[in-house]
């Protein structure tokens, strides 16, 4: 199933009110572990200026906030603004704006850091995407994603049963929306693996790539640095 970034907005629009929960059935409650490791690798410090591409229901942003202390700012952007709503329930102290991350509306260089949680593959140019955020980010500071991806073979079987029919059933009962609960397992199979990934972020312009594999591959972080 493949859909138009318009149907792809109408259906995060639809999800938002179930997106927290459903996330944390998913990941069988690791996901926020994993947002605290991406920010710590994006290496924001008090002060800093960061951005969450794709941001979501703002759980990243709400830590990259928690990162760069009072002094510091956080830009949340999203295509949903259904999605900005609930993130904007969580803080106050970020900034959400809604925005394409194809076309990032902001300077060169004017973020020290900037990440991307299990948005790259709603993207319809994952390379561009990458650009975009390397682009905004000044030398020296790092792009973070964080992402499904392709699991070693042996647990292989076990992680698409549960993707294929234990995400949808969940969508079914929880969000009230199975075509949004195919179409997030059928993305993740068109997903770039993690080495592949890591080759789009070299050739968006990053360097210094490298990723860790969590949850037993499942999910992979992966770290750019924008060079200087």
């Amino acid at each position: 199933m493949t859909l138009q970034p318009e149907r792809v907005r109408d259906m995060f629009d639809r999800i938002s009110p179930s997106y927290d929960r459903m996330n944390l059935l998913m990941s069988m409650g690791r996901d926020g572990c994993w947002r605290r490791l991406g920010v710590r690798a994006s290496g924001a410090q008090p002060g800093d200026a960061a951005l969450d591409v794709c941001c979501g229901t703002g759980d990243f942003a709400v830590e990259l906030r928690r990162a760069v202390g009072p002094s510091g700012r956080v830009v949340g952007l999203d295509f949903s603004p259904q999605m900005l709503e609930m993130a904007r329930r969580k803080s106050s102290a970020v900034e959400w704006l809604q925005g394409d991350a194809l076309a990032l509306p902001f300077a060169d260089g004017e973020f020290a850091a900037a990440c991307v949680g299990f948005g790259v593959r709603n993207l319809s140019d994952h390379r561009r995407g990458f650009a975009e955020m390397a682009r905004v980010v000044r030398p020296g500071g790092r792009v973070v994603c964080l992402e499904m991806s392709t699991p070693p073979a042996p647990i292989r079987p076990f992680s698409q049963l549960w993707t294929d029919r234990g995400v949808p059933v969940l969508g079914r009962i929880v969000a009230h929306d199975p075509e949004a609960y195919r179409y997030l397992p059928e993305s993740v199979h068109r997903f770039p693996a993690a080495p592949e990934l890591a080759e789009v972020m070299r050739d968006a312009g990053l360097v210094d790539v490298g990723y860790r594999r969590l949850m037993m591959g499942v999910v992979a972080l992966h770290v750019g640095t924008v060079p200087g």
